[in-house]
């Protein structure tokens, strides 16, 4: 199928994608709207290749709440210098601050989360469970859902984004790999509150 240049220029406009990649996916697709789905299918699958790779790079970010009693500090690494210094890396790292400082997760990842503190929690659930009355052969279940939500509630790349709660902040930064061509990690991050 012949591709115009205006469809590829709008294509690439809309998702940052090279304009050989944009003349491709209009080729194959022959549409833009199915050109769009099949970009970002294919970013996320290089992103996945990418986040093998590693990241030593990146910059420390802070984020002070306008009350000023909430501040938070993040290492966000990348693997070059290059990309540390892009508008987009910043953006994403000043969104980052914002989620840990409205929704303050306790951890990075599930990962993160230590074999004492994941059985503490289950033990909870399981007494909570056995309280309301729900049968004993049922409260590990219950507790292994109920740790889905710890998970989402506590762990920054499991949760939902503030700004557009569909997103995870795992896909979130999947996405911004796949426009930025290198792996991005969540080092560190510390949130201070005052009186907490």
């Amino acid at each position: 199928m012949a591709v115009d240049t205006e469809s590829v220029k709008e294509l690439r406009a809309r998702t940052g994608a090279g304009m050989m990649d944009c003349r491709n996916a209009l080729a194959e697709c022959g549409g833009i709207e199915k050109a769009i789905d099949y970009l970002r299918e294919k970013g996320l699958a290089k992103a996945a290749k990418k986040a093998e790779r590693v990241a030593l790079q990146g910059s420390v970010f802070s984020y002070i709440h306008t009350n000023n009693k909430i501040g938070v500090l993040l290492e966000l690494n990348c693997e070059t210098d290059f990309v540390a210094k892009t508008d987009e890396f910043k953006t994403l790292g000043h969104e980052l601050c914002m989620q840990i400082a409205a929704a303050n997760p306790s951890y990075i990842s599930i990962e993160d989360v230590s074999a004492d503190d994941l059985e503490r929690e289950r033990d909870i659930y399981r007494k909570q469970a056995l309280e309301e009355g729900k049968p004993e052969k049922m409260l590990d279940r219950i507790a292994d859902g109920k740790i889905n939500a710890f998970y989402q509630d506590n762990c920054l790349l499991e949760q939902n984004y503030i700004r557009d709660p569909k997103v995870k902040i795992k896909d979130l930064i999947v996405a911004d790999i796949a426009k930025m061509g290198e792996n991005i990690v969540v080092r560190r991050m510390a949130r201070f509150a005052i009186g907490a």
